[in-house]
């Protein structure tokens, strides 16, 4: 099969690897589609949480190697995917069903042509006119809702900060403005990103690439800066300026995975002054009901949500390098890129 492989840090590329082995309760899944999910890029280009083992194909080239559920193997770390079930080892599905495909990083495998996992990774995808483009979008919605479930906060007439507009940026503000914030205001360095956070109900955007932040912020809030923040970045720099850009007694959510494998900085002093509560998440992957990633099929199915203009690119898997370096780079506009096995 063709797999997209993590052969060294920085670097994913397509190449011909077997196929894997189901076990009990699996469902070997065709990839329709993929997605690059910012924390595939903190794992390839930065190395967070380090780099998997490493063998030798019969090239002599250096791959990850298909081996157990403690290892990488081909399609490591793709994690948003959608495809057809062709073999089924679970009751609940059968040859034929079409599935959202959302494993946690333990069986990532989604850059993989075929796919052996289990099926509670999986989600039936609901019938709809939406494409199946968009449907992949659940995946990072899914895991939006399911943090904002973890430490659900009123933001009813309140000044919401959301650091990012990547996917999972633009998935906060949406949610921050449904739940009923007064003021939703999204930064980021990229225009064509804040165009989408726009239409996805941010009342103002701000382009870090050209305003000081901390001053557009204070000037958007009258000076008490965020009620509730959200860094959607997963960036030290972005960490660390969260404390300046929150008010007095304000909650923060730390959502983004982080860029480093090394301890990352806060500015204590705002944080302990400023009577300020920060929380984070992690595992939607692992929620034992799953609900978070079928609201998000749900949401998406019935067009409560319009995710199309998070969608810029899609290459083929024989170009999963290329596609990489352009969600890294934010090259040609990207925001969300996806990967296709036509």
């Amino acid at each position: 099969m063709r797999a997209g492989t993590f052969v060294e840090l920085g670097r994913v590329v397509c190449l011909d690897q077997p196929e894997p082995t189901p076990v009990d309760g699996d469902l070997v899944v065709r990839s329709e589609l993929a997605s690059i999910c910012g924390s595939d890029l903190h794992i390839v280009m930065d190395g967070v949480g380090g780099l998997p083992p490493v063998g030798a194909d019969t090239a002599g080239r250096e791959v990850i190697m298909a081996g157990s559920r403690t290892s990488a193997w081909p399609g490591y770390p793709g994690h948003e995917g959608i495809g057809e079930v062709v073999e089924s080892h679970h009751p609940d599905f059968v040859p034929g069903d079409r599935v959202l495909c959302a494993p946690d990083m333990s069986v990532a495998q989604c850059f993989a042509e075929i796919q052996a996992l289990p099926a509670r990774h999986c989600h039936k995808l609901p019938d709809s006119d939406v494409s199946p483009a968009e449907l992949l979008m659940a995946q990072q919605l899914g895991t939006v809702i399911f943090a904002l479930r973890q430490d659900p906060v009123d933001v009813t007439g309140k000044n919401v900060v959301v650091l990012g507009s990547g996917s999972a940026g633009q998935f906060h503000t949406y949610m921050m403005k449904r739940m009923g914030a007064d003021k939703v205001i999204t930064v980021d360095p990229v225009a064509t990103r804040l165009e989408v956070a726009t239409a996805m109900g941010a009342d103002v955007v701000i382009d870090a690439s050209v305003v000081d932040v901390r001053e557009a912020v204070a000037a958007e809030t009258g000076g008490r800066g965020a009620d509730y923040l959200i860094e959607a970045v997963g960036r030290r720099d972005a960490l660390l300026q969260t404390t300046e850009l929150a008010g007095i007694g304000a909650s923060m959510l730390w959502f983004g995975l982080p860029d480093s494998n090394e301890p990352v900085p806060i500015d204590f002093n705002h944080f302990f002054r400023k009577k300020l509560r920060a929380s984070s998440t992690y595992g939607a992957q692992n929620e034992g009901d799953q609900s978070s990633f079928r609201s998000a099929l749900g949401m998406i199915a019935r067009g409560e949500i319009d995710v199309s203009q998070v969608v810029s690119h899609t290459l083929p898997i024989e170009r999963i390098e290329e596609a990489m370096i352009m969600a890294h780079e934010r090259t040609d506009g990207a925001r969300k890129v996806s990967i296709s096995f036509d």
